[in-house]
């Protein structure tokens, strides 16, 4: 597949930039290599389920820098055209006004699906040719850690100004604001738009740690015994439950570690914090 650079800062990363309808969706080209997923036990706020840690080779792929938008989703979703299996709401978020004076359809789309994801990628693939879908977990945990060890891609801890999570106390739910040594931050109480913190990863990615929850293309499995080593989507698991990876903005930081799994939705549950980012691996099926 030919990539052309993308340049973000004083960085230069190779993917390309597709047009849908006029509205841009850019694809960063996430390199092979293979990396331990999963989390030791001596890391804070790490559970069972993210062991036993394993190495996992991946292929190249191309995955979206930020999560699909409200402007992408509405892009696709109304080309009633292009449908394959399902119908799609043009406009299904929550949040619906702009933030700090930046346009709306800036924000992650959220209240969207697992099933709706698919349909998705699979209009998306139909109108360019390539084939658009949902990562693995794999992919999107090497993606996101982009050749780092530690618990989030930025280092040891994170602060709400470097990502969009709830930096408060949540008493009810016994979770707490801050992560290691950093202090408690700030608690939004909403999505922000895509790339508000100017936040990349050596990878190129942005909004890996926050804002929403995002769908992977696997069933759900209780933690790692006998998980591939391939990359691919780990099927015969729980075919009503998918993992959810990154966090959100209603979270606290425990919860955007890059390891975290969050499993505890139906594949049909629409919740105002939880998106999808999209990967790209060749061409028409």
């Amino acid at each position: 597949m030919k990539t052309l650079p993308i340049k973000r800062q004083s960085k230069r990363f190779r993917g390309y930039r597709e047009y849908i309808d006029k509205v841009p969706l850019e694809m960063v080209l996430i390199p092979d290599g293979t990396f331990t997923m999963g989390a030791p036990e001596s890391e804070e706020g790490s559970f069972s389920d993210e062991r036993p840690q394993h190495n996992v080779t991946i292929s190249a792929f191309l995955m979206g820098r930020y999560p699909v938008t409200q402007e992408q989703w509405r892009a696709i979703a109304s080309r009633t055209d292009l449908k394959v299996n399902l119908d799609l709401n043009p406009d299904p978020s929550y949040f619906k006004e702009p933030y700090e004076g930046i346009d709306r359809w800036q924000r992650p789309v959220e209240q969207v699906n697992w099933h709706e994801a698919v349909e998705f990628c699979e209009r998306l693939s139909k109108l360019t040719g390539k084939n658009y879908r949902l990562p693995s977990e794999a992919e999107w945990e090497y993606a996101c850690r982009a050749g780092t060890t530690t618990p989030f891609h930025f280092g040891e801890t994170i602060t709400t100004d470097l990502a969009n999570y709830r930096g408060t106390d949540n008493e009810e739910m016994k979770w707490s604001g801050s992560y290691g040594e950093r202090p408690k931050g700030e608690y939004r109480e909403q999505t922000t738009p895509v790339g508000y913190f100017d936040v990349v990863n050596s990878f190129g990615l942005s909004d890996m740690h926050g804002n929403v929850w995002e769908w992977c293309a696997d069933e759900w499995h209780d933690n790692y015994e006998n998980a591939p080593s391939d990359g691919k989507p780990w099927l015969n698991g729980n075919d009503s439950r998918s993992p959810l990876r990154g966090g959100s903005w209603f979270n606290n930081p425990d919860f955007c570690r890059s390891a975290y799994r969050y499993f505890d939705v139906r594949r049909d549950i629409h919740d105002f914090n939880i998106g999808f980012r999209i990967v790209c691996s060749g061409g028409s099926e």
